[in-house]
């Protein structure tokens, strides 16, 4: 039996995939620190419910390499996969320091817990954000990504350095998953999607950025979460994957996809693109297709539409 540990198992995709895998029949346990970047009311039902289904999930910091060694140890480990960041383009502007903490000594720290468990495979969430300024379109897996547009972005590309270079010098399986735009029921509040659906239901303003031309390749969680077990199943000694729709969407088309599921017309005030945005996001996914045998399944209607039922059943049983 394998037995997988996750850090950010609370976390939006990693309670989706923990569900996966212990419904595959895995052992799956993990840790999560609760932070407050978002309410951590909806990380707390997370975990209650992966706990009622029998997954452990620890609330500790993965930059306490003593508790990773002991629970990678004591778990018989076969793979680490490790979601747990400090995410957000915006936020990275006003609290850089968040991202030094989690994302670079974080990562550090659970390298150098792998590096007494060389059997580990290890599987890590990157970004879409790691390509930056790049404008050829769609991004592929072996174009430059030396031109982040935020730091979010740089931190993410450090990782994948990282890692190369304790692949190269420990000789660990290191393997970087770059998610795009990923979403679904038990989502993240902060991101448009979840924001936009609960500004339309209250009838208060949208803020929408750049007249609502960025694109992005919206990407449904169960695809995701696909993609990543057929990744953790390869088990390669390095290597970068591209996991997206393949088919980016506008802002103002994921608005107009929410409005017919809600049946309410959406308020919208424009505002200029922030910094550290970037115009849009287009996954080249040939090489997941080949190699993990990656095909994304849902559409954004699809999507948006299991989303507004589970946000609507929530919304009913939170009053």
């Amino acid at each position: 039996m394998r037995s997988i540990f996750i850090t950010g198992i609370a976390g939006f995709i990693g309670f989706h995939l923990a569900r996966a895998l212990k419904t595959r029949g895995d052992r799956v346990c993990g840790c999560d620190n609760f932070n407050d970047y978002y309410d951590p009311a909806l990380k707390r039902e997370r975990a209650h419910l992966l706990s009622s289904e029998g997954i452990p999930v620890y609330e500790e910091e993965i930059t306490d390499k003593e508790f990773l060694v002991h629970t990678l140890d004591q778990t018989k480990a076969t793979h680490l996969v490790h979601l747990a960041a400090q995410a957000g383009v915006r936020y990275s502007l006003s609290h850089p320091e968040s991202y030094v903490h989690s994302n670079l000594s974080g990562f550090v720290q659970v390298l150098e817990a792998l590096r007494l468990f060389p059997h580990i495979k290890f599987i890590y969430a990157s970004s879409s954000s790691v390509y930056g300024l790049n404008t050829k379109v769609p991004f592929t897996e072996t174009d430059p990504v030396d031109h982040p547009a935020s730091f979010y972005g740089a931190t993410k590309r450090s990782n994948e350095l990282i890692a190369h270079s304790y692949h190269h010098t420990y000789g660990l399986h290191c393997t970087a998953l770059r998610y795009f735009t990923v979403y679904g029921p038990w989502g993240r509040p902060d991101m448009a999607y979840f924001s936009f659906t609960k500004a339309i239901l209250d009838g208060t303003p949208l803020t929408v950025f750049g007249e609502g031309k960025l694109k992005r390749d919206f990407t449904y969680i169960d695809d995701i979460v696909q993609g990543t077990i057929a990744a953790m199943d390869l088990g390669a000694p390095l290597e970068i994957f591209n996991l997206g729709n393949h088919f980016p969407v506008s802002v103002m088309e994921l608005i107009a996809c929410l409005e017919m599921h809600l049946k309410k017309k959406a308020q919208i005030h424009f505002a200029p693109k922030p910094q550290g945005d970037v115009a849009i996001t287009y996954a080249e996914i040939s090489k997941a297709k080949r190699v993990l045998g990656f095909t994304p399944h849902t559409s954004l209607q699809e999507g948006l539409k299991y989303f507004v039922a589970w946000y609507m059943k929530a919304l009913v049983n939170n009053r």
